[in-house]
């Protein structure tokens, strides 16, 4: 008997009972994945005829023999079909084919094409999924002529040797949710998930469908699914909370940069954003409520009310601890804002400026000596030719009393322009 076996190739097997009697054709295979590395097979799922179909299914003790046709030890009058697809908690092509992994090495999505069994004794286990071309031509009969036309054009071609197969022990099946399908991860512990950029994984997670989508981003940690969220699209995130819980929602809001959580607020309706702005805390309420007010195209609009200030008498050692108390702030902590008492801004220094300077050296004292800033009505265009005249990355918003609002960095204006650009070139098309 063959060692390994592909379960594109077992579909469609003829099942004799004990008598040598056509029982029908095997369908799926239940297995059961928690009983050991390996997932192990546990029941047959049969079909027979085709309008209507039928269905039962034998326990693996059942089965004496698997090669070109499946024999089984009871006899034919034993089994019980029905039209209802038998019950079971995890099969090998419901939950496995065509499912995507995620696979954090090269940072992309694959798709299981099939799956790869080893074959102990008369046990079947899901050793391995193939995540390969060549499996789809398996599934789909083509195997043989496609190999053919590929050794012709090129006989030592990779395609003919090498096989796209991930170890079953290097993945882990998602729960479903509700009505979503599950998910394949390759090798996602936490600790591995947490070395991939939020950026990449963000674009791992856009290039999932919808319902794993929602799936993994849930079986992320509350710190990670912030700052993947951050850095999804507008439209990915518009629609990922449309499967999420109120409370989800709300939570995200609340702990993502404001300046994102103010653009996916003016792209909702305006009932829901209404809506939301009611599930938000009074300080995080009133923030985004600032930011709202301005023009989605003004200064006031870009910006974000999340960055470090201290008062004019502050030193570099408190700029200092300033930044160490603040390691994991959603804004830039490269920049300190320098003000009086009154929130009047004062002028702007950085890491690079005070870094070597002396512990009690006044903060002030190490400011840029240009007060660069724009105001809360001024244009896009206004901020962004001033941010490339300064080669700057940030830049503090004031109001027209001088009083700090926000500051805006070179990603959000980049964002606006390259959009801006991109509708103008459209309707040149």
């Amino acid at each position: 008997m063959k060692l390994f076996l592909y379960f594109s190739q077992t579909i469609g097997l003829n099942i004799v009972d004990a008598k040598s009697q056509w029982v029908g054709c095997l369908y799926d295979i239940a297995m059961n994945p928690y009983s050991d590395i390996y997932p192990k097979a546990s029941e047959l799922i049969i079909r027979r005829g085709m309008y209507p179909r039928q269905y039962t299914k034998v326990s693996w003790e059942d089965i004496t023999y698997i090669e070109d046709e499946i024999r089984l030890k009871i006899s034919a009058d034993q089994l019980k079909f029905s039209h209802e697809m038998p019950k079971s908690d995890f099969t090998l092509r419901r939950d496995i084919f065509d499912q995507q992994v995620v696979d954090t090495d090269d940072q992309r999505v694959v798709r299981v094409n099939d799956i790869h069994l080893l074959r102990v004794e008369n046990q079947l286990y899901a050793a391995h999924v193939d995540v390969g071309l060549r499996a789809i031509f398996r599934r789909l009969g083509w195997t043989g002529m496609v190999d053919l036309m590929v050794f012709l054009v090129n006989s030592k071609s990779a395609y003919l040797t090498q096989e796209d197969l991930i170890p079953w022990k290097a993945t882990h099946v998602l729960p479903k949710l509700g009505r979503m399908k599950s998910v394949l991860k390759l090798d996602v512990s936490k600790n591995t998930i947490a070395t991939i950029p939020p950026a990449a994984l963000a674009d791992i997670i856009q290039d999932l469908d919808i319902f794993a989508r929602v799936s993994l981003f849930k079986s992320l940690d509350a710190e990670l699914q912030n700052k993947v969220f951050t850095d999804m699209t507008l439209t990915y995130k518009e629609e990922l909370i449309e499967q999420l819980s109120e409370h989800e929602v709300a939570n995200l809001i609340t702990n993502i940069p404001a300046d994102e959580a103010t653009d996916l607020l003016m792209k909702l309706p305006r009932e829901k954003t209404h809506h939301l702005m009611g599930l938000l805390g009074s300080e995080t309420n009133k923030k985004l409520r600032k930011l709202l007010s301005f023009a989605k195209d003004s200064a006031g609009g870009l910006m974000t009310t999340e960055y470090l200030s201290l008062k004019s008498d502050a030193t570099v050692a408190d700029g200092f601890q300033k930044i160490k108390d603040n390691i994991n702030f959603p804004g830039t902590i490269f920049f300190l804002y320098v003000v009086d008492d009154n929130h009047k801004y004062l002028g702007t220094t950085s890491l690079r400026r005070f870094f070597n300077e002396n512990p009690q050296t006044i903060l002030l004292d190490t400011c840029y000596p240009e007060n660069i800033h724009v105001y809360t009505d001024d244009s896009v265009e206004e901020v962004a030719l001033l941010l490339e005249r300064h080669k700057s990355s940030s830049i503090p918003v004031l109001n027209r009393n001088g009083i700090l609002q926000g500051i805006i960095t070179i990603d959000d204006v980049m964002e606006v322009l390259i959009s801006l650009v991109w509708h103008k070139y459209k309707e040149k098309l």
